[in-house]
C-alpha cells in the first residue's frame, strides 16, 4: 500500500439533481492508486472497521445508499463510473483506485474491462439500502441521509487519514 503523501486525492462536491441526492455536506472521495499488487484489501478495510465487504463491481444504473457511506477497491481492471447522478461527473477507476462515497452519493458503471473488479465495504459494516433516485423515496431518504454519522476510520488510513482533512461535522 502506498504511503498518505504519495497518493493524489479528489475531491468531487455534485449538488443534488432532484433526483439523485448526494450528500450537502461531505465530498466524494477518489484516492488515486493506493493499493499495489499483492495488498490485502479487505483486511486493510476490515481493520480500519469498514467492514461487510463484498468483491463484485458497480451496478450499470444510478443508485444510492441513504443510511451509510460506502467505500470501493478496485482490486483489478479499470472502469468507467458516473459519480453524483446524470449531471455528476465521470471518472475513471483503475487498478488500486479506493472510492469513499459518502452516504447519498449516486454511483452508476457505464463501462468497465472485463477483469473488473471492486470491493465494497461499510462503517461498521452496516447493511445498505438500495435507492434509485424515485420521488416517492425522497422525503425519507433525505432525512436518513443527514443522520449518517461519520466513520470513526478512513478505509484505508485508519485514525488520522486524510478523509478526516475533507469529512467535518
Amino acid at each position: 500500500m502506498k504511503r498518505i503523501e504519495s497518493v493524489e486525492i479528489i475531491p468531487l462536491k455534485i449538488e443534488d439533481d432532484g433526483s439523485i441526492p448526494n450528500n450537502p455536506g461531505l465530498p466524494l472521495l477518489l484516492y488515486k492508486n493506493v493499493f499495489e499488487e499483492g495488498d490485502d484489501i479487505p483486511g486493510v478495510l476490515n481493520a480500519n472497521d469498514w467492514s461487510g465487504d463484498w468483491l463484485g463491481s458497480v451496478h450499470p444504473f444510478h443508485h444510492y445508499h441513504s443510511n451509510t457511506h460506502e467505500v470501493l477497491a478496485v482490486k483489478e481492471g479499470r472502469a468507467t463510473l458516473q459519480l453524483g447522478g446524470e449531471q455528476g461527473e465521470t471518472v475513471e477507476a483503475e487498478k488500486g483506485d479506493v472510492i469513499i462515497l459518502p452516504a447519498g452519493y449516486g454511483h452508476k458503471k457505464i463501462e468497465a474491462s472485463e477483469d473488473y473488479a471492486n470491493y465494497g465495504a461499510y462503517p461498521g459494516g452496516i447493511s445498505f439500502d438500495m435507492n434509485y433516485g424515485k420521488a416517492e423515496e425522497r422525503p425519507e431518504k433525505l432525512v436518513n441521509i443527514k443522520e449518517v454519522p461519520l466513520p470513526e476510520f478512513d478505509p484505508v488510513f485508519g485514525q488520522n487519514g486524510p478523509l478526516f482533512d475533507h469529512w467535518k461535522d
